[in-house]
């Protein structure tokens, strides 16, 4: 029998009224916040940011755990807004919930006031120059955006990193009665993002993996900018993810809140697969003209259309901007406090942890500060020298595990290809990342060091994204070829200036039988056009391992390491220079006895070798050569004037690059008249020193180059002192 007086009844029927319609309202203010700062910018997308604003508002008031005062807490969730085109919604949320501008201090104690990271004049900026307020996105630019999404795809892809991390973490550092990583993943994705090849790759790599922390919402309104998805997208997605091995939750209306709660308890209940939530919305809901058009998508709704639809929703249609009293605080009673507690908690918790578990205690304090552990290089390993020598490939694969061995989260794998790339780490202790199953312990099961990403190139790419946001130093190898699979996360990784480390092999024609197909020619020079990428080519086993200290050391970009599968000699370090040049991106690696050259031979990787050989060959015509080893010509660049002039002496005009691959971009370090010797057409399927030969790039040519260049030159300026 219900206890309760009629009285006391229709006090809750009022209280509940009272909760949904505050709850109306705070969806309503998302709403127009958006279509206000859409309309203001003159451009946008107004359209996604009306029909998602309820899943958004359910997820963040009812489920997120993310503390508005401390937006770096390590054991945050993490929500990504994949479909980056509704930025104004993800705005919109942040100056709603108050989250805080900057990092949390790495000292709990630290309790120093800061500003909010979206203010309502940031807001109100919307896509103008200098803003927050990115038109996509962008990681940095403002706290609460935990990565840069753009190409569609690409937000959803790299969650899937964040997840892996999450489970990872969980496996490596919890322990009974601590813990420490049990965050959750979200992903707002769009038609889209189910549309673009890398989420299929990467839903296909969380479902095998189980990642049971892992929830994309499919907002599923069947636009896109050409129309109705009916003329291009009718595949059930649903079943889609079925077979990937998710769990598929539908909600009809996206206006429901109850359902959608259902759907969220339903992600959170389950513990053996990622959940795909597919709600049902109308693109640019409560516009009257615009609703389920594809103008909605990509344009301002336009004043009139603006004014209706604030009507609609019940706001004021002559106030923009407007922010009725009481939706901060309701934000701030449920999303703040509940982030606030929890964090509050873990700090508690992890206090504990120091004391009991100190080592990994200061593991995970420096992993937060993007630090290395004290005896990270205390097991490089030497190469002597060796005509016959190794592949750079090979003794990449000797560093990095003697690295990893001493760094716990360093981890990494290949698209498919680590025995080619010499990435499986082989110490005892490594581990693969693979899902629990009835023979494992799933609280352990995500423990392992090596990830395999199957053939999955830009998945591989977006998820090393993922796991580095989450602070973990990530590798990913593939050939340099298939570099093109996986462009759009590489230029992510610059974009957001993250530590992820690429590693890329079967760097030239050299790799010979395979054929042009296989033969990288533009990688190189394309990725020297990527803004905030270093490029490593070393030329021998020693250039490796000081590539390796180079590429731990920097914490600000990401590093792409360019590897041979043929062996190079490795040099004789007593006669040649030392190899540590190489951290300064190109050295004097040999020279004319009295400093005075003839001519300079420039080059990168395997083809420092020739230029080595070509310059004996010189010294015996009695012309003196300096071979200059350029791994990188990025960390040239930074070096001063004086530095690069003594490298490179302007009044030494005949000058010779070779490197096998395009020629673009030489003429700036051997001048409009100095000799080229490099790629201009695809390559040719033979054994790789025939087409090395057929090509020309060998120390003959080189020497016939260097000839050709003296002989153009004023007498006064051979053996010129640099």
């Amino acid at each position: 029998m219900n206890s309760h007086t009629q009285g006391e009844h229709g006090a809750e029927v009022n209280d509940a009224s009272g909760a949904a319609q505050l709850d109306q309202r705070c969806i309503n203010t998302l709403r127009t916040l958006s279509i206000d700062a859409v309309q203001k910018a003159g451009s946008g997308h107004p359209g996604t940011p009306l029909d998602a604003a309820p899943v958004a508002y359910c997820l963040w008031q009812r489920f997120l755990r993310y503390d508005p005062n401390a937006p770096d807490w390590p054991n945050r969730d993490r929500f990504v807004l994949s479909a980056g085109h509704a930025s104004a919604l993800l705005y919109s949320l942040l100056f709603l919930c108050s989250v805080k501008a900057g990092a949390e201090s790495d000292d709990p104690a630290d309790a120093k006031p800061r500003g909010q990271a979206v203010t309502m004049a940031e807001l109100q900026r919307f896509r103008q120059a200098g803003s927050c307020c990115t038109g996509h996105p962008e990681f940095g630019a403002a706290a609460g955006v935990e990565t840069t999404t753009g190409p569609l795809g690409q937000g959803a892809a790299t969650s899937v990193g964040m997840a892996m991390a999450s489970a990872w973490l969980a496996a490596t550092y919890n322990r009974p009665g601590f813990a420490l990583f049990d965050h959750n993943v979200y992903a707002l994705c769009g038609d889209g993002d189910m549309m673009e090849g890398i989420s299929s790759e990467a839903a296909s790599l969380a479902g095998h993996l189980k990642l049971a922390n892992l929830c994309w919402i499919y907002d599923d309104n069947h636009i896109s900018i050409e129309g109705s998805t009916s003329i291009t997208f009718t595949e059930d997605v649903g079943m889609r993810f079925e077979a990937y091995g998710w769990q598929v939750v539908r909600v009809a209306d996206a206006n429901d809140l109850d359902a959608l709660t259902r759907s969220f308890q339903s992600f959170i209940d389950t513990d053996d697969r990622p959940t795909l939530v597919i709600v049902q919305s109308h693109i640019g809901y409560g516009a009257p003209h615009k609703q389920d058009t594809k103008e909605a998508h990509g344009e301002p709704l336009g004043i009139e259309e603006v004014r209706l639809a604030k009507e609609f929703f019940g706001f004021d249609p002559t106030v923009q901007f407007a922010v009725p009293d009481g939706v901060q605080a309701h934000f701030g009673a449920q999303f703040g406090e509940r982030g606030a507690s929890a964090h509050a908690n873990w700090t508690t918790q992890f206090d504990a942890y120091r004391a009991q578990y100190p080592d990994l205690a200061l593991q995970i304090v420096q992993m937060q500060r993007r630090a290395l552990p004290d005896d990270w290089d205390g097991a490089l390993p030497s190469f002597a020298a060796d005509p016959k020598g190794i592949a750079t490939r090979d003794a990449s694969g000797k560093v990095l595990n003697a690295i990893a061995a001493h760094m716990p989260w360093l981890l990494g794998g290949a698209a498919d290809l680590a025995p080619s790339t010499k990435t499986h780490l082989t110490f005892d202790f490594a581990g693969d990342l693979q899902p629990p199953s009835d023979h494992t312990d799933r609280a352990h099961a995500y423990a392992g060091r090596n990830l395999h990403f199957g053939v999955r190139e830009h998945a591989m790419c977006a998820a090393a994204n993922g796991l580095s946001l989450s602070k973990l130093r990530p590798f990913a190898a593939s050939f340099f070829v298939f570099t093109d699979y996986c462009r759009g996360a590489i230029r992510l990784s610059a974009m957001m200036g993250i530590p992820v480390i690429y590693l890329w092999t079967h760097d030239s024609i050299s790799m010979g039988e395979d054929g042009p197909t296989h033969q990288p020619i533009e990688q190189l020079a394309s990725f020297r056009a990527m803004p905030g990428m270093v490029l490593l080519r070393p030329a021998d086993a020693n250039e490796v391992m000081e590539a390796w200290k180079v590429i731990m050391r920097t914490t600000d970009r990401p590093v792409s390491l360019v590897l041979t599968r043929q062996a190079l000699p490795t040099l004789d370090r007593s006669i040649y220079a030392s190899a540590t040049g190489l951290a300064r991106g190109a050295y004097v690696l040999a020279d004319a006895a009295d400093g005075r050259p003839d001519v300079l031979l420039l080059a990168t990787g395997s083809e420092v070798a020739l230029c080595v050989a070509a310059r004996e060959e010189l010294m015996r015509a009695g012309i003196k050569a300096r071979v200059i080893s350029m791994p990188s010509w990025e960390l040239f660049e930074r070096e001063s004037q004086a530095y690069r002039d003594s490298v490179l002496p302007p009044a030494v005009t005949a000058r010779v690059s070779v490197e096998a691959a395009s020629p673009l971009g030489w003429e700036r370090y051997v001048g409009q008249h100095g000799a080229i010797l490099g790629m201009r057409t695809f390559g040719l399927s033979a054994p790789g020193k025939v087409v090395e030969a057929h090509f020309g790039l060998d120390a003959a040519h080189v020497v016939a180059a260097a000839k050709q260049q003296l002989a153009r030159q004023p007498p006064t300026l051979q053996g010129a002192r640099p």
